[in-house]
């Protein structure tokens, strides 16, 4: 009966050692997977890419703008600083 068990436990410490192995191969390649992830997030960028460019506005548009402005100004409802600001930054858009 001695002669028996040993093959037998043999056999269990040979199937648990390669199930052991097994895990431990497995769990180097699932952290390798992880680090590939991680850093393949790493590299996307975190904004979405930005939309289309509005088409610049053309010189009636401006025109329009700065008629606008000019009656604002006469209103008193901006300054003359305020004008020259919005005025500068109409003629540069």
């Amino acid at each position: 009966m001695i002669r028996r068990r040993r093959p037998l436990l043999r056999a269990a410490a040979v199937g648990g050692a390669a199930y052991y192995a097994g895990k431990h191969v497995g769990g180097q390649r699932e952290a390798e997977q992880e680090q590939q992830m991680a850093d393949l997030e790493a590299q996307q960028p975190d904004e979405a890419p930005p939309a289309a460019a509005e088409p610049a506005p053309s010189m009636d548009d401006k025109v329009k703008a700065l008629q606008e402005l000019a009656q604002l100004r006469d209103q008193g409802i901006l300054t003359e600083e305020e004008f020259t600001q919005q005025k500068q930054r109409i003629l540069e858009g």
